[in-house]
């Protein structure tokens, strides 16, 4: 009898357990008997993985908020490093969540244990020099998106580029009624999407001014429909209390509906699936306003304007522009892939409710995205298509001989 295959795989947010889930399947069907465990979330838990930790546990962002949760992030750490070396599996496969991943990846490299590292670090963004710095952690770099395995090429590591699940799940020509039904909206209505982020850093930093850009724009379009989709039920909290902040004591009143979370995940990325409420949300709009981050590739693969706005904590910022340490001037998905402004982008003290509002009414006046954006949206789109799960498994399987 041969011995099950095992993986571990470890994400560190919502978008990381949307991609294990698929990797999960994909392995499965390689290797029906195969073992999986680490740390997910909901969507991998339900393909099949042991989680060691609740993937919330990980999901911290900027330095700040980073060094709060220093201590218990390190004992996490340990703690899958003594699981993982017990267990021995085939691979380790740390999932995005570079700052967490890497380490663990370096520490078992050196005792052995094959590890292969899905979704690059911005290395295109953050100092190209850190690509051999990844190839000491990773025998293998999965990469989402084309103009990154050459950068690691430069540096001897073997990545490869494996395309986007999400480009894969979402059709090339979105069903905009399909989606408005499906959320209740008439197909006539005027509707403006907003997502100020998955963690609730996000959410405190975008949410004000978010919903005053919606409160402005309300003033021109009296009719405008306001769609909030909430990442989880701590989200939706978060949301709901910013609502109440703003004193919007009803929602409804004021055309805002805030779309509860969904529930566990079957599938990773079926556009189809109830667990697809913000893609619902995306689709049923005439314009978006989100977090810079990989909601605005979804927004992307919609076909639909937006709006992309970001902040982070004050002194997280001031490190990091004192220190030269970003190398882009663009920093949404559509884009870095385009090499061109698709969208505009409000980053730090530019992210104010006035120039969000005025980006967006353009797009909620014409009710309709220009065709030339059309065009360019799904020609990146088809450059992403590649059956990014089943690219990934395969990618894996070479790796540990089977």
């Amino acid at each position: 009898m041969t011995t099950p295959r095992r993986f571990v795989l470890v994400a560190g947010e919502t978008s990381g357990d949307l991609l294990g889930a698929g990797l999960v399947e994909a392995l499965r069907e390689r290797f029906p008997d195969a073992q999986f465990a680490g740390i997910g979330g909901e969507r991998m838990i339900a393909a099949g993985l042991e989680s060691w930790h609740p993937l919330e546990r990980l999901s911290v962002m900027g330095l700040v908020e980073v060094l709060r949760h220093l201590p218990g992030l390190l004992a996490i750490r340990r703690d899958v490093l003594r699981r993982t070396l017990a267990w021995r599996p085939d691979v380790f496969i740390g999932i995005d969540a570079p700052d967490f991943n890497l380490g663990i990846e370096r520490m078992l490299k050196r005792a052995g244990v094959r590890t292969v590292h899905y979704v690059s670090p911005s290395v295109w963004a953050w100092r190209e020099r850190r690509a051999r710095r990844i190839g000491r952690s990773a025998d293998r770099v999965l990469c989402l998106f084309p103009m990154e395995p050459p950068i690691y090429a430069r540096h001897g590591v073997d990545a490869r580029f494996v395309g986007h699940p999400l480009a894969d799940a979402m059709p090339l020509e979105p069903d905009r009624d399909g989606a408005r039904a499906a959320l209740g909206l008439a197909p006539d209505a005027r509707v403006l999407a907003l997502l100020p982020g998955s963690r609730l850093g996000e959410i405190a930093r975008l949410a004000p001014d978010f919903l005053a850009a919606a409160a402005l724009l309300r003033t021109t379009f009296p009719d405008l429909r306001v769609v909030i989709p909430a990442a989880n039920a701590a989200c939706e909290a978060a949301i709901r209390a910013h609502l109440q902040h703003a004193a919007i004591d009803d929602p409804a009143a004021q055309g805002i509906t805030v779309l509860a979370p969904p529930g566990p995940a079957h599938g990773p990325v079926d556009p189809r699936s109830p667990a697809a409420d913000s893609r619902l949300a995306m689709l049923a709009a005439d314009a978006i306003l989100l977090a810079s981050g990989t909601a605005t590739l979804e927004a992307m693969l919609a076909k639909r304007p937006m709006v992309v706005a970001y902040r982070i904590a004050p002194l997280t910022y001031r490190i990091v522009k004192g220190l030269g340490l970003l190398k882009v001037d663009r920093y949404a998905l559509p884009n870095v892939l385009a090499g061109r402004d698709l969208a505009p982008e409000f980053m730090q003290d530019a992210c104010t409710p006035a120039a969000l509002a005025d980006a967006l009414q353009p797009h909620l006046a014409r009710h309709a995205p220009e065709p030339g954006l059309l065009d360019e949206y799904r020609r990146l789109h088809l450059a992403l298509r590649r059956d990014a799960s089943r690219s990934a498994a395969a990618a894996i399987a070479e790796l540990v001989g089977a």
